[in-house]
């Protein structure tokens, strides 16, 4: 179920913090197996409370009030038994001191003030505010029918209250959408068709290419395939794609989530012209507009379904400002930086994947099986003491306590990995949502939220779990065995009683895990229809800044004209310099591409319809073969897409360049490594 904030007061979340003692591996069919001995007290202790919550899940009663959702969650108790024991150990490592509980307050917002809120996140602050700036209006500009339409409810319902509580006189919602009072109407961006990546190209239709494990991004199940395979397209905005949903119809009843892995659809994602873009291909500004246009997606994605986009608004935590348990990633990243320049994910994080990947990934009951609490606790304190100095031996480490010590590094985190703020979110959009297809597309859009640190700590985790459950004949873990074990360590719980709602909601998150895990690689791709509607925003700005210098030309040009006149150098006729994509001498269908790390820096290439990125890069790797260091040959190269309508894009090396050429004609071309 999700979890509802209350307006009557604050409210405290407990997240759990685990180290379990030693839990029984063969326990996997039903928590009533007697105990082996030699087994410790607190393992009775876990056991016994297993079996509680094991005949409160089998109780298939559920109260009136949570039919519909509840019915959404339901599992069989016998397949939630990981989940309910590793609960069960963060529970009890927290109550012997291995851990300290976090506490998170949530504030209870007054009317008005999350339409504030939203506002000011999706970059619109200028509507509270009033003023005319070039930011909001090119962002207004770039919206769809039901992206305006989200953007207006929120406008209105913040305006009407203002109006209540006689704040300030506001702008009326007519004067930004244009609306009359009788039928309102949207000046916004069609919807089809929009290229892939690109902007809209007038008359161009989308043109796929056969599937291949070459021409389309494929995540599915590695065995035990379903015989259908969906689709899913970019080229048109989620929300726009949703057909309406009749107001009688329910989710049915007795809905249950399947734990093969064979029951989760098989989606691709196929290449267009345009290539696939990954969230790092894109530049931080460009990145900081996705987020902007992703969650304004998201609220009318969930408008169109018909369900709340709830958001938890959290008084600010403060962690650690040194160490490396219970540090902000922002803060850690700024220290390890200091290091390692560029880096992107903890270095304590990585060390700890790598640990694992190296040694434990075929390691029995990895994850699952808890190392020694008392060695996790001393390893714990000697790594903060210890790991900047280089001094720490990670031969020492054995792989259950690496296990243990991944898992208490993210549940120690002063912030979810996954966000407070869209934990309402992430959880709605399983219990209210039936359809994997729409999870899935929801689920995309928050991880387009996520702050960038975040987003790559999470990306490297997930990395991880994928490799885990590929070696699942040998660690015996599968999909949904490591779901239900991370589940409880990236979602928050309440943590003083297994109620019923709790319960519903841990089949709940474990599939959120699940559906991280399994579609992790459609994840990480930028929705081209966000693309295309930064392109516009650039455009948009691009052109507002030139009517600005043509106003500001025009007030200067008579005080200017005969100091200029005096000062300009002679030159011979006709030799004006452009810039390189506005060069007189290079025709159209004709990019100059750029390698300054090669021996030849430069190169003029002419584009035809089959020209794709990668052929540019071969050809340069040819021409520069014998020329360039050693250092260049040994790096990966990628063909930059940089300015004009795009901050810079780091192509897919399947993109067709005439088409990109066309997106984008002012753009400049380089030739370096692709930012790790």
């Amino acid at each position: 179920m999700t979890m509802e904030m209350k307006d009557s007061g604050s409210v405290v979340l407990t997240a759990y913090h685990p180290h379990s003692p030693a839990r029984i591996p063969g326990m996997e069919q039903s928590f009533v197996q007697d105990i082996p001995p030699g087994h410790s007290p607190s393992s009775r202790k876990s056991l016994s409370r297993c079996r509680r919550i094991n005949r409160m899940l089998s109780n298939e009663s559920v109260p009136p009030a949570f039919s519909r959702s509840n019915s959404q969650a339901s599992m069989d108790s016998t397949s939630m038994e990981d989940f309910w024991c590793e609960v069960e150990s963060i529970k009890e490592s927290r109550e012997d001191g291995s851990e300290e509980a976090m506490l998170l307050e949530f504030k209870p917002a007054d009317e008005g003030e999350l339409e504030a809120e939203w506002l000011q996140d999706v970059g619109l602050s200028t509507l509270i505010s009033g003023a005319e700036e070039e930011d909001g209006q090119a962002l207004l500009s770039t919206l769809t029918r039901t992206q305006a339409a989200a953007v207006q409810k929120r406008y209105n319902t913040y305006t009407q209250t203002l109006r209540k509580k006689n704040k300030h006189t506001v702008r009326d919602v007519r004067d930004i959408f244009g609306t009359s009072d009788s039928s309102p109407t949207f000046e916004t961006v069609p919807v089809s068709p929009v290229s892939s990546n690109g902007i809209q190209l007038p008359g161009q239709k989308p043109v796929w290419k056969s599937v291949s494990s070459k021409s389309c991004l494929d995540c599915g199940t590695d065995k035990g395939s379903p015989s259908i395979t969906e689709e899913l397209s970019y080229d048109v905005s989620f929300s726009e794609s949703i057909t309406v949903l009749p107001k009688t119809q329910e989710w049915p009843k007795n809905q249950r989530f399947k734990k093969e892995d064979s029951a989760l659809p098989k989606f691709i994602v196929r290449k267009s012209r345009f290539g696939l873009t990954e969230v790092g291909d894109l530049s931080p500004e460009d990145m900081k507009k996705i987020r902007y246009l992703s969650l304004i997606e998201l609220t009318a994605f969930y408008d169109a379904l018909g369900v709340e986009l709830k958001r938890n608004r959290l008084e600010r935590v403060r962690g650690r400002e040194n160490g490396l348990f219970g540090v902000p990633l922002t803060v850690l990243l700024e220290n390890d930086q200091k290091k390692v320049p560029g880096i992107k994910v903890p270095l304590i994080f990585q060390k700890l994947l790598l640990k694992l990947e190296e040694t434990g990934l075929e390691t029995e009951g990895i994850l699952r099986v808890p190392g020694s609490a008392s060695r996790v606790k001393n390893l714990h304190q000697e790594l903060e003491a210890k790991f900047y100095e280089d001094t720490f031996d990670w031969d020492q480490v054995r792989n259950n306590d690496a296990a243990g010590l991944l898992k208490m590094f993210i549940r120690e985190l002063p912030s979810p990995l996954f966000t407070v703020e869209y934990l309402p979110a992430f959880i709605t959009l399983v219990e209210k949502i039936s359809k994997i297809k729409l999870q899935l597309q929801a689920l995309h859009l928050l991880i387009m939220l996520m702050p960038e640190a975040n987003r790559d700590t999470a990306k490297a985790f997930l990395q991880f779990l994928k490799k885990v459950v590929a070696n699942e004949g040998k660690n015996k873990m599968n999909l949904w065995n490591v779901s239900m074990i991370v589940a409880p360590n990236l979602f928050i719980y309440k943590g003083k009683r297994a109620n019923q709602q709790e319960m519903q909601a841990a089949a709940t998150t474990a599939h959120i895990v699940r559906l991280l895990i399994r579609y992790q690689d459609i994840l990480w791709t930028v929705p081209s229809f966000l693309i295309s509607q930064v392109r516009k925003m650039n455009e948009a700005a691009m052109n507002n800044s030139k009517r600005q210098l043509m106003f500001d030309k025009g007030v200067r040009k008579l005080l200017r004209r005969k100091t200029m006149e005096r000062e300009r150098p002679e030159r011979p006729e006709g030799a004006v310099t452009f810039p390189p994509y506005l060069q007189s001498d290079i025709p159209e269908g004709v990019i100059r591409v750029y390698a300054p790390l090669h021996s030849k820096v430069s190169m003029a290439i002419q584009l035809n319809s089959q020209t794709k990125a990668k052929d540019i890069l071969a050809r340069f790797h040819c021409e520069n073969s014998r020329g360039s260091s050693q250092n260049v040959r040994g790096q990966i190269q990628s063909l930059h897409e940089i300015g004009g309508n795009i901050g810079q894009h780091c192509l897919d090396p399947d993109a067709f360049m005439l088409d990109v050429y066309r997106a984008n004609p002012q753009a400049e071309w380089v030739i370096k490594p692709k930012a790790s």
